[in-house]
Parts: structure tokens; C-alpha cells; sequence
């Protein structure tokens, strides 16, 4: 124990005498603590400890978060030019583990991600009708992918990174026996795309903090018993401006108004006539590069289903089809470009873009939404914000 001549009280529990000895560690760590006595220091031994565990823990959590600021690079390819604000903020964290017990998808250990299943069917346009037990499956399958969008969705606010968000993600696909689709697939390395502001789809999560005023679409989809189950929504992250809204909503109603349309009979090329008829009148424009996509056993396959009007998407909608719809809405020109991480799709104009998607099952009457929230009669996220 070291001398000192300030005049304190003895801090153990029941002791009021003058103290002038210190703890050696607690000297060490910044720490003000004194005692009367060995014997009291001694006595209070047990619960004093606690305080240079706690001390070294903040101090451990400082260090590191001084280190992530240090190492963070917000510019990973010089000379680039972002179409809007938004930046990366690199180094990502190392691509996360799958337990070995849970099932995997074929790409999920190719050293290119590729899915060899999807490139033997590459092409073709004959759309599989789906059994009765893979119906069930499928339905299976979307349900957990919900219950993992509405964790990730709780998260949403300042502050937090889609980092953060990523690794809920990821923990909430393995807890419920499931791999995370979007994870090595084509080699990208996370579990879920986050796609902030200007940013159309297949961001990826980093150390960026969400910011009051972004939107955010999370895209979820996971692999369970050999099926794929896979949706998104557009979040507001705090208070989000008038426009912002309009935009949000405005993407919502042209997904629930396409889904309306689907039974059997209809041509997936209508779809895109009813979507880009309710952007453009609220003057939005609909992202062409990127499609709804048939799922099941396969995370893309046919059909193909484009959000533009006057498309020449192949197929007639059939029961037992399961396909997505996912309509990109832009607040200026739909023309897209890819950061350089050959993933993350922007608006050219650097405007923003919003983007909302279930998955499917053509029904003899209609259609059932696999994906669709089971709390609050089915409504999206951010309608309890508007």
C-alpha cells in the first residue's frame, strides 16, 4: 500500500476513520479509492476488486474505440466519384462463421460464391410450380426471415451502424437454424444489405453510424431446410423530411398495388405497367437494372420480373409459382451506377431510393404474401412513423 497525506474517509462499508492509504492498482488505473487500514483494505478485498475489473473494462473499450476511429477510412478508393453523399467506412470486419450443424447453400463454401445449381438453369425461362411440400417449406422458411427483418428493424435509430445491424442479423439467421442467403454469395461479405439514402440495393454493412434523417432498406433473406425465404423494407431513421416520406410510401403502394394483381392468368410483364403508372405519378422514376426473381431452392431464378413498364418479362403467373416483387423507386432519374466494391448500386444523380419486397405463392384465387409481418395487420414498419 502507497502513503498519502490527503485527508479522506475509509471507504469500507460501516468505517468512517480518516484514511491516508491507497490501493497500489487503483493508483495505477486513475482510480480514488482509500483505506484506514490493511485490515480494512483486506476486508473490503472482495467487492474492491470489482472496481479494477470495471476500470480496466472501460479502459480495454476506450482504447478500442480509439483504435476503430484511428483505423477508419471513409475514402477506400481514391479518385472515385460518389454520385451523392453517402461514403464507406472501411476496413469492413472479417466475413462472420456459420456454425457447422446449420445447412448450407452450394456457394456457400466456393471460393467465388458461386452457385453452380443457379448457373445449370441459367437462361431459362420455364418457372417451376412448386409441391404442396415445398409450398410448406417455403412458408417455413419466409416466416423466419421475417422474424429476422423485425429484429433488425427494432435497431434502426441514430447512431447505430449497419455493422451493428448485420451482426443482429447474423446472430438471429443462426439461433433459428438458418444461413444468412446474401452471405459469400458471388463472394459478398455480410449477412444482410443495407442500403442507406441514394444507395438503391445490395449495400453493405459497415462502421458508417445511421444518421437522423436517413432512410434505410434492410434486405433480409435466409436459407432453411433447403429453401430460400427473402424480403426488405425502407426504414426512416429518426425524423426524415417530407420528401422522404413521400418517397417511402409512395414505393410501399406501388409493391401492394402489384401484389394485388397477382393471381393466375396474369403476365409477370403487367406488373411492371402497374408500378411505374404509380411512381411516375407521383413523380418517381423505377430502377430498371435490377428485378423480382423466382425463389425456392434457388436464391435468383426464373421468372424474371422487371418494375418498368413496357418490359418483356417472359411467363404466365400459375399456382404454386413463388417469386419476388421488389420495386426501386428513385426521387430523380432511375439511372443506376456500382461503387467499386462491385456490390453497392447508387443513383447516378446521387438522389435518393427506396425499396420494399415479399415473397409470393400464386394461389388458385390470388396470392399469399409468405413474407408478410405478423403484428400490426401486416403494415410495413414505417407507417407507425407517418
Amino acid at each position: 500500500m502507497a502513503n498519502t497525506e490527503a485527508r479522506r474517509q475509509c471507504e469500507t462499508e460501516d468505517c468512517s476513520k480518516d484514511a491516508k492509504l491507497q490501493c497500489p492498482t487503483c493508483i495505477t488505473l486513475g482510480i480514488q479509492s482509500y483505506f484506514c487500514s490493511q485490515e480494512c483494505f483486506k476486508g473490503s478485498w472482495a467487492s474492491h476488486k470489482l472496481l479494477h475489473k470495471k476500470a480496466k473494462e472501460d479502459k480495454s473499450q476506450k482504447e478500442s474505440k480509439n483504435c476503430v476511429e484511428k483505423d477508419l477510412n471513409p475514402n477506400p478508393w481514391p479518385g472515385y466519384r460518389y454520385t451523392g453523399k453517402l461514403r464507406p467506412h472501411y476496413p469492413l470486419t472479417p466475413m462472420r462463421l456459420v456454425p457447422g450443424g446449420i445447412q448450407r447453400p452450394d456457394y456457400a463454401d466456393h471460393p467465388r460464391g458461386m452457385s453452380e445449381s443457379e448457373q445449370f438453369l441459367k437462361g431459362t425461362s420455364q418457372i417451376k410450380i412448386l409441391s404442396p411440400e415445398d409450398i410448406e417449406a417455403m412458408r417455413v422458411v419466409c416466416k423466419l426471415a421475417r422474424e429476422v427483418l423485425d429484429i433488425a428493424a427494432v435497431m434502426v435509430k441514430p447512431g447505430v451502424t449497419t455493422e451493428e445491424i448485420d451482426h443482429a442479423v447474423h446472430v438471429a439467421c443462426t439461433v433459428r437454424n438458418c444461413y444468412p442467403s446474401p452471405l459469400n454469395y458471388y463472394n459478398f461479405p455480410k449477412s444482410c444489405c443495407t442500403s442507406v439514402n441514394e444507395v438503391i440495393c445490395h449495400g453493405i454493412p459497415d462502421r458508417r453510424a445511421l444518421q437522423e434523417g436517413d432512410i434505410l432498406n434492410v434486405d433480409i433473406t435466409v436459407y432453411h431446410n433447403g429453401f430460400h425465404g427473402d424480403l426488405n423494407e425502407t426504414f426512416f431513421v429518426g425524423e426524415v423530411d417530407e420528401g422522404a416520406k413521400k418517397l417511402v410510401q409512395t414505393t410501399y403502394e406501388c409493391l401492394m398495388q402489384a401484389i394485388n394483381s397477382v393471381k393466375p392468368g396474369v403476365r409477370y410483364r403487367e406488373l411492371g405497367n402497374i408500378i411505374q403508372k404509380h411512381a411516375q405519378a407521383n413523380g418517381f422514376s423505377v430502377v430498371r437494372s435490377y428485378c423480382g426473381h423466382g425463389i425456392h431452392r434457388l436464391f435468383h431464378t426464373a421468372p424474371n420480373v422487371p418494375h418498368y413498364a413496357k418490359n418483356k418479362a417472359v411467363g404466365v403467373m400459375k399456382p404454386g409459382h413463388v417469386f419476388t416483387i421488389e420495386p426501386m423507386i428513385c426521387e430523380g432519374g432511375w439511372q443506376d451506377e456500382t461503387w467499386p466494391d462491385g456490390w453497392t448500386a447508387v443513383t447516378r444523380d446521387g438522389k435518393r431510393s427506396a425499396q420494399f419486397e415479399h415473397t409470393l405463392l400464386v394461389t388458385d384465387t390470388g396470392c399469399e404474401i409468405l413474407t408478410c409481418r405478423l403484428e400490426d395487420n401486416g403494415r410495413a414498419h414505417f407507417l407507425n412513423q407517418m
